[in-house]
């Protein structure tokens, strides 16, 4: 004996489309300016970020990215301060995250 699945009816994925539109609106609402640091807190965060990757301290990392505050947990492995960049291992896939720093918004050890 076979059973069907019955397919629940979804008004707005008829129209993907609008669904998209609709999804867009939202995220737009929910973007954030990005936050202007002092000279004061790039000081601390380019010191934080030296320090955690010379004795391999896990941090709390929180960056700017598509107009969200995203905050991560890991190792940085790699800072280039001329070069505006850093690597980032994360905790939870250990993927190596290549990063400006300029995107950073802060840095603390866990």
């Amino acid at each position: 004996m076979q059973t069907r699945g019955m397919k629940k009816w979804r008004p707005f994925a008829t129209m993907p489309e609008q669904y998209t539109g609709l999804q867009e609106v939202i995220n737009k609402q929910l973007e954030v300016p990005q936050p202007l640091l002092t000279e004061e807190k790039m000081e601390q965060i380019n010191f934080i970020l030296l320090e955690a990757l010379h004795t391999n301290k896990q941090v709390y990392l929180t960056y700017y990215k598509n107009g969200q505050r995203i905050t991560e947990t890991g190792f940085i492995q790699f800072v280039d301060s001329l070069g505006n960049l850093f690597v980032f291992i994360d905790e939870v896939f250990e993927l190596k995250n290549k990063m400006k720093l300029s995107e950073l918004i802060d840095v603390r050890f866990t």
